[in-house]
């Protein structure tokens, strides 16, 4: 048995994937009824969070330390609307120092609705870049067909 009460709710990794399943609800769409573009956002950061809890990686546990995004480079595809079931893929590609560099896809039935290439910077309390945790550097370096 786990001790996760709700284990699922973390997405699940096939590989070095990590997928998170989300649902688009009514207040995720804008007035033409597609996903607005900040959501798809929104989704990505939920991606990355669960993507690190799986690893065993906890930010609540991070003491005087935060992940702040750096740079995203984003391009919307295509809609997702009201009620579809999406996922999001997210594959760490690089990591030195102080950052991760990830892809990340909202994917429905196939289709890649959105994709981020998204580089993450470690931080401490004043801002200053902060060098990875070896936990979480041994972690990455774990997955399969790890590019780190």
């Amino acid at each position: 048995m786990t001790s996760e009460p709700w284990p699922d709710l973390a997405g699940r990794r096939e590989g070095a994937v990590h997928i998170l399943p989300v649902r688009v609800y009514y207040e995720d769409t804008d007035a033409g009824g597609v996903v607005y573009h900040a959501n798809y956002l929104k989704y990505c950061e939920r991606a990355r969070t669960e993507c690190l809890r799986l690893l065993g990686i906890h930010q609540s546990g991070f003491e005087d330390m935060s992940f702040v995004v750096r740079r995203m480079v984003c391009d919307f595809l295509k809609p997702a609307r009201l009620d579809d079931l999406a996922e999001v893929e997210t594959r760490f590609l690089d990591m030195g120092g102080a950052r991760l560099e990830l892809d990340q896809r909202v994917m429905l039935n196939g289709n890649t609705l959105f994709t981020a290439r998204v580089m993450v910077a470690l931080i401490d309390g004043q801002g200053k870049p902060r060098r990875l945790p070896q936990t979480l550097a041994d972690a990455l370096k774990s997955l399969p067909d790890s590019q780190s």
